[in-house]
């Protein structure tokens, strides 16, 4: 073991030459989208014109690939014939929550009464399917159980609901274990097996995949009564219905005349979770990215203007930023801090007041949430600092809330570069964490290796959750890092931050950023271009903020025009000393548009100083 101390500044390496090959190719192209498509890989024309511009028809693959997709949407039709209660149980993040309202607003539209959301308490009842809630459920009628982005590895639950004559429908898209859960169906295209050809949506994805299958299900001749659904479950659809000139079967949306595309609306929620869950934007997951920001930006959920208002984001210009850094934070919060149900009301409310009632609670949330954990990184630090620590950080405090352990395990990750495990107490005194990777191994793996020193686990390669035994606790760091040293590591690339172009402060004009613009949605799978600005001589250093953490440096171009550089919590200092004007420096940033003000201008987002 070796006493661990926080990373210094990064290096970097500039992205390779282009080929002439691959130049001449995408020779139709300005040089900055040339130089940005092929450091993602993107080297053909008609690979260019796919990612450049997606089409909903073209890169919707068909839902029915998904292994059992079709046993699902026929049960989920039987279930409305019958008038059955159907309850949709959502993960309590930003995920969850939104593909959760992707199907209450499916059942809303098609006119079906008898169906109902349920998100758990995050503290009270821990993440994925529990027992209490599926008796719960049983004693009130409820006949089918769809989950949202959970369920995959809830054994011990699929079992009691098949022992409650519950039929549990798995949604879902985390790793799954070893064997699959006992349910009626499961919905995974990480299934071993599964045909889909993209196997990276997000949870919210899979139940938007759901609508998709369930909108082209054939209805039962046997069904058609002349006045639609009326009468069953407490449904009205006064839509007529009648079998097609042919005899077939009408699909869903032919019998209840539901415009083809409607579903669209549906991607704000669906885009929403795409990019705050960091699942790759490529494939189909670009597709739904690119046109939930589309929808986002003119939907007309009366939840969503409000938070937006709070938040001082101006809805018709709302980038994948404002989902990361505002909208995503403040949905999380509500589990973090407090019941996660006010979240899906407030994204699925159509009533204003109750929308700005929620709005205002959130805001404060996450106002609250930010104060705790920047107290927890702060003392997580500290101790860290004062002790030996292994290949991998396990740290955590009995008064640290399981919900906001994630943040805090990100931040050390990120301090300290090796894969963080962070453990708190529930309200029933149950030692619970979340883990984050460094990209070396996948902590599920690592978790998986070591299973005997968990009570539970599940997650992502890259993040996950537990729990633990009081007696196994202290000595978690060591079996972690032992398992660590033995595993297979993925490679951490060479060079640190990858750099797309050097530029001068002169190519800071709207020309480049609508060129750049044209490959956004960035996030994980298409980063977000970062530049090398050499030599830059400081014209004024400024810190900003209600603590004075973040930082402004001003520049000046050859025309003499004002340049801002604005780093987030990063004070004036760089290497021990101040930052003032005159002083040269070299950046490596990412160019942004600044809304905040009346007229938006363009500036730097600095990730290094060099």
């Amino acid at each position: 073991m070796s006493k661990t101390a926080p990373k210094v500044a990064q290096k970097f390496t500039v992205g390779k030459e282009m080929p002439a090959s691959v130049e001449k190719e995408l020779g139709e192209y300005v040089p900055m989208v040339r130089t940005l498509l092929f450091h993602r890989g993107i080297e053909t024309k008609d690979a260019a014109e796919k990612f450049l511009n997606p089409d909903y028809e073209r890169d919707s693959s068909d839902p029915l690939l998904m292994l059992d997709m079709e046993k699902a949407a026929e049960r989920i039709l039987k279930a409305m014939e019958g008038g059955e209660k159907i309850i949709i149980y959502g993960d309590y993040d930003c995920d969850g929550i939104p593909g959760s309202v992707v199907l209450h607003d499916f059942f809303k539209k098609i006119g079906y009464a008898n169906f109902g959301n349920y998100i758990p308490h995050r503290h009270n009842e821990g993440y994925g399917l529990n027992a209490l809630a599926l008796e719960k459920f049983s004693r009130e009628g409820v006949n089918v159980v769809v989950t949202v982005d959970c369920g995959i590895v809830d054994y011990g639950p699929a079992e009691h609901a098949q022992s409650l004559g519950i039929d549990l429908i798995i949604t879902d898209h985390h790793l799954p274990g070893e064997k699959l859960p006992e349910a009626f169906a499961v919905v995974n295209p990480k299934r071993p097996g599964d045909t889909y050809p993209d196997k990276m949506l997000c949870g919210a994805g899979v139940a938007f995949k759901l609508v998709q299958a369930l909108l082209k299900t054939p209805v039962p001749l046997h069904l058609f009564r002349g006045g639609g659904w009326e009468g069953v479950g407490g449904v009205t659809n006064p839509t007529p219905a009648l079998p097609s000139k042919e005899g077939r079967e009408q699909t869903l949306r032919e019998y209840l005349n539901i415009p083809k595309g409607w579903e669209k609306w549906l991607l704000d929620m669906a885009g929403l979770s795409t990019v705050a869950d960091m699942v790759p934007l490529q494939n189909e997951n670009r597709m739904i990215a690119h046109f939930g920001l589309k929808v986002l930006r003119k939907s007309p959920r009366v939840g969503l203007k409000k938070l937006l208002n709070k938040m001082r984001v101006d809805q018709t210009t709302l980038t994948e930023d404002d989902i990361g850094f505002s909208i995503a934070p403040r949905i999380n919060a509500a589990s973090r801090m407090d019941v996660p149900l006010r979240a899906f009301e407030l994204l699925s409310t159509d009533d204003e007041e109750t929308a700005e009632a929620l709005a205002t609670h959130l805001e404060k949330l996450n106002t609250e949430r930010k104060g705790v954990v920047a107290g927890m990184i702060k003392e997580a630090k500290h101790v860290l600092s004062e002790r030996e620590v292994g290949a991998v950080i396990v740290t955590g405090d009995p008064r640290w809330a399981p919900g906001l352990l994630g943040l805090a395990a990100n931040s050390l990750v990120e301090a300290f570069g090796r894969p963080a495990f962070v453990w708190g107490k529930d309200e029933e005194g149950r030692i619970k964490g979340s883990c984050r990777s460094d990209g070396t191994v996948s902590v599920v793996e690592l978790m998986s290796r070591t299973k005997e020193y968990f009570v539970q686990f599940g997650g992502h390669e890259a993040s996950g959750g537990f729990m633990v035994a009081h007696e196994h606790v202290h000595i978690l760091e060591t079996k972690l890092s032992e398992m660590y040293e033995q595993m297979e590591k993925k490679p951490v690339e060479e060079g640190g931050i990858f750099v797309d172009a050097k530029l001068s402060l002169d190519d800071l004009n709207w020309k480049n950023y609508d060129e750049m613009t044209k490959l956004s949605p960035f996030g994980q799978g298409n980063p977000k271009p970062i530049f090398l600005f050499e030599d830059l001589r400081i014209e004024g250093v400024k810190e900003f903020g209600k603590t004075g953490t973040h930082l402004e440096l001003l520049f000046k171009n050859s025309s003499g025009k004002q340049i801002k550089a604005i780093g987030f919590f990063r004070g004036s200092t760089h290497n021990g000393e101040e930052l003032v004007a005159g002083q040269t420096v070299s950046l490596l940033a990412a160019i942004e548009k600044d809304t905040f003000r009346r007229f938006p201008e363009l500036r730097l987002r600095v990730i290094e100083i060099l």
